[in-house]
């Protein structure tokens, strides 16, 4: 890392952020409600104009075009890895029937449980990092891994049938409604204080969260090992999903392709961690303990270009093919109408 993050920048930069979070929060408990089209396109689109500008002032702060780059292929990986994570919350959604007039609030509690769940990964990650080089070669391992499991799912079990074994699991310990009371935890049925469904859904979204959290913090500290810049990206990954959730609704049954491209940046990453540690390497039985000069070394600009294309192209072609398949269903129906 050849620039310094001036600590004035890191501290304000958090207290603003943190600032913007909380009064996202606020807005949900005074006003619960099903956001339009139109709300949920100029929220996505002012948390995505808010990381432009966040990657703006980093260069300025630092003078280095490296770290803004850095913020901005870190933030892209996070984003796209959070959009997959809407395909298990549609599911538990549905799966737990939430209301969807507190769907808002239990998105954002699932936010929030992410980004702790994510600061202490971070933390770790960093320590290990500093003090372990070898940990490379086990993040970029598990990240080639991942994207397998991700591109070949196979028979693997869902992550919402494995929340739903969870649930199950507490229901032989504790008492619990049939039916929610608003967004309230506890309920009274009968005089008694039991749980709601409530209580289920966000052990559901926090388990999930742990799960996400464990693939995406090797993949971003494949693209930098600044722990300020990696937060920052998880931060702004994370604040614009709940706006996002509402304003893709049924299109993302439509992106069928986009686990390979999330499969392929998560490969990618895997093999440029895997450089990155042979270019460090300290372990004796690979080069006898010394740095191996000829492993490519893969630019931050390289990593960018890569992250967007693959995400464009996995969109590109789930519409494509959504199409094709709608047109297809249009023909069959005129043909039988016939």
């Amino acid at each position: 890392m050849d620039f310094v993050i001036p600590a004035w920048f890191e501290i304000t930069a958090m207290i603003v952020l943190v600032l913007i979070l909380a009064a996202d929060l606020l807005l949900i408990l005074k006003r619960p409600h099903i956001p339009s089209m139109k709300e949920s396109t100029l929220w996505v689109v002012f948390y995505v104009a808010l990381a432009l500008v966040f990657a703006v002032l980093l260069f300025w702060a630092t003078g280095s075009a490296d770290a803004a780059g850095q913020f901005v292929a870190g933030w892209l990986t996070e984003y796209s890895l959070s959009v997959d994570n809407l395909f298990v919350f549609v599911l538990l959604m549905g799966q737990f029937a939430v209301p969807r007039r507190y769907q808002q609030e239990v998105l954002m509690v699932g936010i929030i449980i992410a980004l702790v769940l994510r600061g202490i990964f971070i933390l770790l990650g960093a320590a290990l990092i500093e003090n372990f080089v070898w940990i490379f070669y086990v993040f970029g391992a598990f990240l080639v891994f991942t994207a397998w499991r991700q591109a070949f799912p196979g028979k693997q079990e869902d992550d919402a049938h494995t929340e739903a074994g969870i649930v199950r699991f507490l229901r032989r310990f504790i008492d619990i409604s049939d039916h929610y009371d608003g967004s309230k935890l506890r309920t009274r049925v009968n005089g008694k204080a039991i749980w709601t469904p409530m209580v289920l859904v966000f052990l559901a979204i926090g388990f999930t969260d742990l799960l996400f959290a464990i693939d995406s913090i090797p993949a971003i500290f494949g693209i930098t090992q600044s722990p300020f810049i990696v937060f920052a990206a998880n931060l702004f990954a994370l604040m614009g999903l709940r706006q996002l959730y509402f304003l893709l609704g049924g299109l993302l049954d439509r992106l069928k392709y986009l686990h390979y491209g999330i499969a392929f940046i998560l490969a990618f990453i895997g093999l440029k961690l895997f450089a990155h540690a042979l270019h460090e390497n300290t372990v004796p039985f690979i080069n006898g303990g010394n740095p191996v000069d000829w492993a490519p070394e893969i630019s931050t600009w390289m990593s960018l270009l890569v992250i967007v294309a693959a995400m464009a192209v996995a969109t590109v072609a789930s519409l494509i093919s959504s199409r094709r398949e709608q047109n297809a269903l249009k023909t069959e129906a005129g043909t039988r109408g016939d």
